[in-house]
């Protein structure tokens, strides 16, 4: 089983994917339109560009906007290239894109790639409600790919933010305390952004670029 891990990880790193996780489908997860029992996920991350995350400030910027897209667009990419890999072993898979959202208000999409990602041993979730990964803080995007490949799956990191408060400090919404994510003011911030010229999505940003992780 593990040899199907190493050979997955051989996989994406050839296609530029260090950010590699191997978790379970938490229970009471359902996606309707599935009729076959995905009980695992494949979860990988793509890092976002240092250099485009300093251009924000309080605010998306238009080369975050393009840069988020152009991510979102190599994960679904590559997530479709590991299902047809699969496929022609005769393994059942499924990509849940990266970033479609099916709730809009509550900003939920399919299925959270950020529970898939903490199950899967990539990060912990931090006060912004975003996978903060060991290494990269939240500087990266995630995508999933549910199977019944069989693996032995990775460990949950046992992390938290300790003394760390940036999100709160910087976010532009005050949706981040102590006590979680104000999803509501998140969203009309969100709202408020999008309908800034050139922007038209609901991105922001700002809590992303400040966790670092560890480096």
């Amino acid at each position: 089983m593990d040899d199907h891990k190493t050979k997955m990880r051989f996989f994406l790193h050839d296609r530029g994917i260090s950010i590699v996780g191997f978790g379970t489908v938490p229970e009471g997860i359902v996606i309707p339109e599935l009729d076959t029992a995905l009980p695992r996920a494949i979860v990988f991350g793509f890092v976002l560009s240092r250099a485009v995350l300093a251009t924000i400030k309080d605010r998306p910027t238009l080369i975050y906007k393009h840069h988020y897209k152009t991510v979102n667009w190599i994960l679904d990419q590559t997530a479709c290239h590991v299902v047809a890999y699969l496929e022609r072993q005769n393994v059942n898979a499924l990509a849940i894109p990266a970033s479609q959202t099916i709730d809009q208000e509550h900003r939920k999409g399919h299925i959270s790639h950020i529970v898939l990602g903490k199950n899967a041993g990539l990060g912990h979730i931090g006060r912004s409600g975003l996978l903060i990964h060991p290494e990269y803080g939240a500087h990266a995007r995630y995508v999933s790919v549910l199977t019944d490949l069989e693996f032995e799956p990775d460990a949950p990191l046992d992390l938290s933010c300790g003394e760390c408060r940036a999100c709160i400090a910087v976010c532009p919404a005050h949706a981040i305390t102590e006590t979680g994510v104000d999803i509501q003011k998140c969203y009309e911030k969100l709202c408020t952004f999008a309908g800034m010229r050139g922007i038209g999505q609901h991105i922001c940003g700002v809590c992303v670029k400040v966790c670092h992780g560890r480096h």
